[in-house]
């Protein structure tokens, strides 16, 4: 076994021009598939480190300079399985507020707990400001930006996850019994889901509104301007400084966004970072795999710009948990004028049951940080078979894991903890990773195993393979 570390606040290819990440992996791998008689080695990367190692097999089969010079049949030479664990493969809906108020459903609650705790002018300037100044200079966090655009993440009026219920004993009750065409087009309409594919919504209203009746005001043509009480702040301002009093109207006043124009919005609020940190990564979607444009090593980390290596006989598997709500889109507001404060928070107040909304953020099923469709989709569909994004067949399985909570505090985090990080522990997950290793492949460990509607909310995708 070895312990593949590298820095996670560079970008994939950046961490190999600093430190020679890839090509230590490179050569460890090498080292030890020789040692081993040929035996190829089993690749286990957790969460962002999937999307580093789908970087890591265009790199090392792609030509010096720009790669590691392995030839075109390396992965199949070396890799026998890359087990994803909790992968964000299509990126996550949480790193928007990251970006854009420093904050998450967690932050949100706190202020809900303690109204104006963080606002006050101790803490907000060390806390929130901070974290943003930090996030804005990590270029590897623009990776997470849900990918895919409207196409995987849904419009003003449609997402993959509609009908969602948070309730999920609910959802299966009135999947199992109504089974009448009638009836069952009678329940939906009883039932009010969510519109998930607006990621960002200036408030409530807007987030439930018809998308008939939202009045919006392009904000790409706004005028920007200094604001004057920030400029003793732009130390921990980041790049709010510079938007003006005309330029926050602006942004709130386009009302929602979804996955593709918040790529634009964040162009907007934070073009230095942007700038920078999209000269390493790409969020589309190819339409022409044989573009020589994908050669270049911004596209390798998104699966749906990227294809995967020649390799029919390697395997490629989706471990994730199921059960827990994970965070899929918010209601905003402009935070109240003052010396220094990011313009825009999440609306703490915004709370609907019956649309999975608390704390101003709306959920869906997934391991608490990472939904389904991001961790789920590419085996549940892009990659099944030979697809564009996957032209040699390799064989792909999705391997769910139904969160249950420790019972007490004896147990600790719990072996059938499923949570993002705590799934390590998991007991059902480590034994499915040591029979990979051991020699089991993907149909000898059962095949696909899954507890949520990945596959449905696949299906509904509309995209070319």
């Amino acid at each position: 076994m070895f312990m593949a570390a590298y820095d996670w606040r560079l970008s994939f290819q950046n961490t190999q021009v600093r430190d020679q990440t890839l090509s230590r992996i490179k050569n460890n791998i090498e080292l030890m598939v020789a040692t081993r008689g040929g035996q190829k080695a089993v690749i286990i990367p957790h969460s962002a480190g999937a999307l580093f190692f789908l970087h890591f097999m265009k790199w090392v089969e792609a030509p010096p300079p720009m790669g590691g010079g392995g030839g075109p049949y390396w992965c199949s030479k070396h890799i026998k399985a890359v087990v994803n664990i909790a992968a964000p493969f299509l990126g996550v809906p949480k790193a928007i507020p990251l970006f854009l108020s420093a904050e998450s459903k967690d932050i949100s609650l706190v202020r809900a707990i303690a109204p104006g705790f963080l606002e006050n002018d101790i803490f907000q300037p060390q806390i929130l400001q901070h974290v943003m100044r930090l996030s804005h200079s990590w270029d590897s966090t623009v990776s997470m930006i849900p990918r895919g655009g409207d196409t995987i993440w849904g419009s003003l009026d449609w997402s993959p996850e509609e009908g969602y219920s948070c309730d999920q004993k609910r959802e299966m009750k009135n999947s199992t019994r109504v089974t009448n065409p009638a009836r069952a087009k009678s329940a939906i309409s009883l039932t009010r889901s969510a519109n998930f594919g607006r990621i960002v919504s200036f408030g409530k209203d807007v987030a439930e509104a018809p998308s008939n009746d939202i009045d919006r005001i392009d904000f790409k043509g706004a005028v920007k301007g200094h604001r004057a009480e920030n400029r003793t702040c732009r130390d921990l301002w980041a790049e709010y400084h510079g938007m003006g009093f005309e330029g926050t109207k602006a942004v709130a006043d386009y009302k929602t966004y979804t996955a593709e124009s918040i790529v634009e919005l964040l162009h907007f609020v934070a073009p230095k970072m942007m700038a920078r940190s999209t000269a390493h990564f790409s969020h589309g979607i190819a339409d022409n795999m044989d573009d020589p444009k994908y050669k270049h090593y911004k596209y390798w980390s998104n699966p749906l710009e990227t294809t995967l290596p020649i390799a029919p006989e390697m395997e490629i598997f989706s471990f994730y948990g199921t059960g827990l709500p994970t965070e899929r889109s918010y209601v905003y507001k402009l935070s109240p004028t003052a010396e220094c404060h990011i313009p825009f928070q999440i609306d703490s107040s915004a709370n609907d049951e019956e649309t999975c909304l608390k704390g101003g953020a709306y959920s869906v099923d997934g391991d608490g940080t990472v939904p389904v469709l991001s961790a789920g989709f590419m085996c549940a569909k892009a990659w099944h078979g030979k697809t564009k994004f996957n032209p040699s067949g390799i064989r792909t399985y999705v391997r769910e894991y139904r969160h249950s909570p420790p019972t007490t505090l004896l147990e600790g985090c719990g072996t059938l903890n499923c949570a993002h990080v705590d799934i390590m522990r998991s007991f059902a997950l480590i034994e499915d990773v040591i029979r990979i290793a051991a020699g089991a492949s993907g149909e000898e460990l059962g095949g696909n195993r899954v507890h949520s509607n990945i596959f449905k909310w696949s299906e509904k995708i509309n995209l070319q393979l």
